[in-house]
């Protein structure tokens, strides 16, 4: 049995949704990743910012902005000591911008991911994973990256068995 880490970014505040603006308490990558904790175990990491982005989407979606076009690599609050001991790293993030925030790239950046399996999944109002995969592959060149997920932020509530069946799928590529 391997060992898995879900490490995830999400934002609560003021979202974005099918063409409104909504406060949420909970992120919607969030609900995903306590989705995912409840059909398997792992241990869970969240990536959190020394400086949080604005609680306003207009606000943040431009500091979101500035950060991917200046490659920053925001301080974290914390991070893990080591991921030695994980064999999968499931990494939750919602698409900024065509990719990730650029702190799931700090985050990626502590560690060496050489000969680990990454399963991304991208929370998103209908922008799909962007360019997120190819990023990955490009920051962990010596691990596997599966296909990513891509959910509906508005709609994760009821992704239970999409996310499922994703799951299910990349555990039975790794006993073939």
């Amino acid at each position: 049995m391997t060992k898995k880490l879900i490490a995830y970014f999400s934002r609560a505040d003021e979202n974005y949704f099918g063409g409104a603006i909504r406060y949420i308490e909970v992120g919607n990558t969030e609900i995903v990743v306590n989705k995912i904790a409840e059909m398997m175990e792992a241990d869970i990491f969240k990536i959190e910012m020394k400086t949080p982005y604005s609680k306003e989407y207009k606000a943040c979606i431009e500091e979101a902005k500035i950060h991917k076009f200046e490659d920053k690599r925001p301080e974290l609050v914390s991070i893990p000591d080591s991921v030695d001991e994980y064999d999968t790293l499931i990494l939750a993030y919602p698409n900024y911008w065509g990719t990730m925030p650029m702190a799931v790239f700090t985050f990626l950046d502590a560690f060496d991911f050489s000969g680990k399996t990454i399963l991304p999944i991208c929370t998103n109002e209908g922008s799909g994973m962007g360019i997120s995969e190819n990023d990955i592959r490009k920051l962990c060149p010596n691990s596997k990256v599966e296909k990513g997920l891509s959910l509906i932020g508005s709609e994760v509530e009821n992704s239970d068995k999409e996310i499922e069946n994703w799951l299910k799928l990349n555990e039975n590529k790794k006993t073939r």
